[in-house]
């Protein structure tokens, strides 16, 4: 027999493996179709050609990729800052944290999505463009203060006077928490995304662009197209009607039925 000693494997090290696989994972999810995978892969070819000058013994172009190499290390962190705070961010919602609920009692977010969706559905019908975006556990008090203050309770009337066309509350968006309307006309990040559909505006890259940072929901009505849109995580849902979207934003916006978010992340058309 060979004397071979085959190390010992311990059900530790399969949970070591096990562990760093679904970080690996997670990294992987949190960073695809973002500017971040180039810059991966720029980094992999410096490092092969690092590797392959060091072989043949080219020193000063190796000494040339090495500096770079240290530089670009020292950059990293400001080059993936929208990455590295959306996984913070992500990491904060946990549920060691605890959750913010943004309709406590039934009848609250019962009311809500009858007056938001008949608003939804009537603006659509008039193709008059909207963008909403809803508040759950982030705060989105950096968007709200960009926009004209408001602060009053949802009603469907409410948000048919601020989306009328020519109005200065009209452009912009208007972002809701719990029950109230706290602020119209604002200004929300624009996605960087490059899978996007180029028959897309602003309007649908602000929409989704405010949920890869935060985990607010946005509803997007074409003014084109009259077409009603849902945005959460990053991803957009197109063509809801009112039903649709009621029983959408009801899974996203009851926690008892938070385990049904896959609805949205499993039927995504533009990403």
């Amino acid at each position: 027999m060979l004397g071979v000693n085959f190390p010992q494997i311990r059900l530790w090290d399969l949970v070591d493996v096990l562990i760093v696989a679904f970080v690996l994972y997670k990294l992987i999810i949190l960073i695809r179709q973002t500017k971040a995978v180039q810059l991966i892969k720029g980094l992999v070819i410096l490092f092969l050609a690092s590797t392959l000058t060091s072989f043949l013994g080219l020193h000063t172009m190796d000494w040339l990729l090495r500096s770079s190499m240290t530089i670009i290390m020292v950059a990293l962190p400001i080059v993936f800052q929208p990455e590295l705070r959306r996984a913070l961010e992500q990491l904060g919602r946990g549920k060691f944290f605890g959750k913010m609920i943004p309709f406590k009692v039934k009848a609250e977010y019962e009311r809500f999505l009858n007056e938001f969706c008949i608003a939804m559905e009537q603006l659509a019908n008039k193709k008059i463009g909207v963008l909403v975006v809803i508040e759950r556990e982030t705060g989105l008090n950096e968007y709200i203060e960009t926009g004209i203050e408001i602060n009053g309770r949802i009603s469907k009337e409410l948000i048919g006077n601020i989306f009328i066309p020519n109005t200065p509350l009209h452009d912009g968006a208007v972002i809701i928490r719990g029950q109230k309307i706290m602020a119209a006309g604002c200004y929300l990040p624009l996605s960087e995304s490059f899978s996007i559909s180029k028959e897309l505006g602003t309007r649908h890259r602000a929409g989704i662009g405010v949920t890869e940072q935060t985990d607010s929901v946005a509803v997007i009505v074409s003014e084109e197209t009259g077409v009603i849109s849902l945005s959460v995580n990053g991803r957009l849902k197109r063509n809801l009607d009112k039903n649709t979207l009621r029983k959408t934003l009801g899974i996203l916006l009851n926690p008892q039925l938070e385990k049904s978010l896959t609805l949205i992340e499993r039927t995504d058309d533009v990403q």
